[in-house]
């Protein structure tokens, strides 16, 4: 594998640190600002919300930069919009340094992911795509179990002020290690990139992408409150237990990218998507087990990302087929989707907390990755019949 593929990583690490450390810091945050919990948890659907606009919308415009300097860029936007949140004086401000970074996100994943399948053999697209997306595993394993207990020690805007300096490393490792000769993306009309729009193929992956991962968010982002309230963990031990979901998202990763690549991508979604939901419809009724629910959130590791790899490898080869000259816009709306989802399954998590309690939001989670389950097999049983027709 390439080196320039260490410098998608390494960015990919940090975006990952200030994605999902919120949801480590949301009872601390809440408390204080001085909010509740599910307008804390408002926090990690606005900032999937700047990702939902950022990667369509930026990585249109943004097409005929030099893929370098356009990552570099980002990763400067990245490091403004932490820096923005360290110094944010109250709830709103805080909103606003979310969606800048959000913004960020969307566009570094949308063009990594082709620039990743573009450094190596079609074999090894997904692969790539997985040793990209560690970055964020990684993240999940270190960087968000150390900025959760930052969070809790030093205070949250401490948290991000860490960040900062990681967007200034991956900056450098940009600078350093990617390549200047990359090919800029395909230039495209707006009718052609609007045309992503109206393939029904590309539809269907988005809806998976936009369910699988509501459904995963409407549980996790309460992640920590069930921990605490619900298991009786202390706070420090609910950093220790997301360094172990981190340990086993890692594995989880690079388990589905191999998965992929030797199955396909739709026979390893559907494992991925069924084993999901069975594991959220587990943790309603181990959460109140302490040692049951560690397990749990271990085996939903596993789970949690492994759909990263199949599901953008989909998106990537629908593209080149229905819209060759908008890949990169493309893969831009399905980590738009990516972030749909985890903005609308953080609201509903939301919506559930408030009106039925904390623990509904595993098994109503459940429910809405069966969906995404449900596209898949229908996906697959009609690529089946092309198949056969040619």
């Amino acid at each position: 594998m390439p080196l320039a593929l260490f410098a998608l990583t390494l960015s990919a690490f940090a975006i990952g640190t200030t994605e999902f450390v919120i949801v480590g810091l949301i009872p601390t945050i809440a408390e204080q600002l001085n909010v509740s919990l599910p307008s804390a948890g408002l926090l990690v659907s606005l900032y999937a919300l700047g990702v939902a606009i950022g990667a369509p919308v930026l990585t249109a415009l943004t097409g005929k930069l030099p893929r370098k300097w356009l990552l570099v860029g980002l990763m400067a936007l990245f490091t403004a919009g932490n820096l923005l949140a360290w110094q944010a004086p109250g709830y709103e401000s805080l909103i606003v340094a979310r969606i800048l970074t959000g913004l960020a996100h969307g566009v570094f994943f949308s063009v990594g992911s082709t620039i990743a399948t573009g450094l190596v053999a079609k074999e090894k697209a997904a692969s790539a795509i997985a040793i990209m997306f560690s970055g964020l595993t990684v993240a999940l394993v270190t960087g968000v179990p150390l900025g959760t207990w930052i969070g809790q020690q030093f205070g949250w805007r401490e948290t991000f002020l860490v960040v900062s300096a990681l967007g200034v490393i991956a900056m450098a490792g940009s600078l350093l290690l990617i390549p200047s000769n990359l090919p800029k993306g395909a230039a495209s009309s707006i009718r052609e990139q609007l045309s992503v729009l109206t393939k029904k193929p590309l539809l269907m992956v988005y809806a998976k992408t936009a369910l699988g991962y509501g459904g995963a968010f409407t549980a996790f982002t309460f992640l920590a409150p069930i921990l605490q309230q619900v298991s009786g963990f202390g706070a420090n031990a609910v950093s220790l237990i997301l360094l172990v979901y981190g340990v086993s998202v890692a594995v989880g990763n690079i388990w589905g990218g191999k998965l992929a690549d030797k199955m396909g991508p739709l026979p390893a979604l559907k494992l991925m998507f069924g084993g999901l939901a069975l594991i959220l419809l587990m943790l309603t009724f181990t959460a109140p087990h302490p040692v049951l629910a560690v397990l749990t959130v271990l085996v939903w590791g596993a789970f949690a990302f492994g759909n990263v790899p199949g599901l953008q490898v989909l998106v990537v080869k629908q593209a080149e087929i229905h819209t060759p000259n908008a890949v990169d816009v493309a893969s831009g709306l399905n980590i738009a989707a990516f972030n749909v989802g985890i903005a609308l399954g953080s609201v509903v998590g939301g919506f559930v907390v408030d009106h039925l309690g904390l623990m509904h939001t595993p098994w109503i989670g459940a429910l809405i990755v069966l969906l995404a389950y449900g596209l898949t097999h229908v996906s697959e049983k009609r690529e089946a019949k092309l198949a056969l027709a040619v």
